[in-house]
């Protein structure tokens, strides 16, 4: 019995150019209630690109009551969450990038009413996944909260979204090349629970992203769907195994060490993509090579100076990554690795000099 994990996944994902306009419909479909109270979490400057656009929606339904978030610290959560209780609203939006949708998530979930994602920046893969990433807290990664009833990805919107935000959900997708090896070593070694379909999901995405690298680096209405569905599809591959193991392994917990030393200097899927680059060579996978070149090709930071920091700093990420979250077993070991070959494996892969 010990195996036993609830599988909840999203019930209703829309796409495409124009799927923002189907947010009342969706909202109308959890209630037959005429008038409800609807919950909007954005930023400022989300609000601008599309939050203004939801709320204008939403307004025939009843009332709308708006959070700006600045952070996703759990402070911010916390009090949105009280709020929303406060206030007995009914639902609750995440419209934004990752601050606002994790907000979102944590809220609906403290509140227990559902919450509808609404991304406008793919920039990774927490828009379907049942985990929030809120800062402050005694762990620096991903917290289990609420599962997004729905998730509604505009295209035409998120293909404006800054170019760099765009190449981040690229690069937090190709982690999952490491990932899904890490589970499977914990699996063999560890004897903790492996699920080969949610692996192979989440490689899936990575091997799709890779696939498509250029039409996705064009930062296309087309490319920006491909790259949203694998997003979705590395979401839902983390519900269907109950935990973070398909999507985050080893190079999430060295992108988790960087976040810790030099908080918000880097964009998470830049810093995950430059640890699978670590990684896969650790396992000693040529595929190093490959990935690294299609980085370089699209414009993903591959080295120190490109990430804007020193060779040091990465260094000390390798070091101290095995220590983010010890109760989870990757290619990283107890023990971690000693600094000498963590010199090596980044000098070697050309990530510092």
């Amino acid at each position: 019995m010990g195996n036993i994990h609830e599988i909840i996944l999203p019930q209703k994902v829309v796409t495409g150019e124009g799927a923002i306009n189907t947010v009342p419909d969706v909202i109308k479909s959890l209630t037959r209630r005429d008038d409800l109270r609807v919950g909007i979490v954005t930023g400022e400057t989300t609000y601008n690109v599309g939050g203004f656009l939801v709320e204008k929606l939403v307004r025939e339904l009843g009332e709308v009551l708006i959070w700006r978030v600045r952070d996703s610290t759990i402070e911010t959560a916390e009090r949105v969450a009280e709020e929303i209780k406060e206030k007995k609203v009914d639902v609750v939006l995440g419209v934004g990038g990752g601050k606002s949708i994790d907000v979102a998530k944590y809220s609906g979930f403290k509140a227990d009413i559902p919450m509808i994602s609404i991304p406008l920046a793919p920039s990774h893969d927490g828009i379907a996944s049942p985990f929030s990433s809120l800062k402050g807290t005694d762990k620096p990664y991903s917290m289990r909260t609420r599962v997004p009833y729905a998730v509604i990805a505009d295209t035409e919107i998120v293909s404006k979204a800054p170019r760099r935000l765009i190449l981040s959900g690229l690069g937090d997708l190709l982690g999952k090349l490491v990932s899904v090896r890490d589970w499977a070593l914990a699996h063999r070694l560890k004897g903790e629970y492996y699920g080969e379909y949610a692996a192979q999901l989440a490689l899936l995405s990575a091997k799709h992203v890779i696939k498509y690298h250029e039409v996705i680096a064009t930062g296309s209405v087309e490319g920006v769907r491909i790259l949203i569905e694998a997003l979705i599809s590395s979401g839902v591959s983390m519900c269907i195994a109950g935990s973070s193991r398909p999507a985050s392994g080893s190079e999430h917990l060295f992108a988790h060490a960087l976040e810790i030393l030099v908080p918000g200097k880097v964009l998470h899927g830049e810093a995950v993509a430059i640890g699978t680059i670590a990684m896969l060579y650790v396992y000693g996978d040529p595929l190093w090579k490959k990935v690294r070149r299609i980085m370089r090709k699209i414009g993903l930071p591959t080295t120190a100076k490109e990430l804007g920091l020193s060779g040091d700093i990465l260094v000390k990420a390798l070091t101290i990554a095995h220590k983010v979250r010890p109760e989870r077993y990757t290619i990283l070991g107890e023990r971690g690795l000693p600094e000498d070959a963590a010199v090596k494996i980044l000098r070697e892969t050309g990530i510092i000099d």
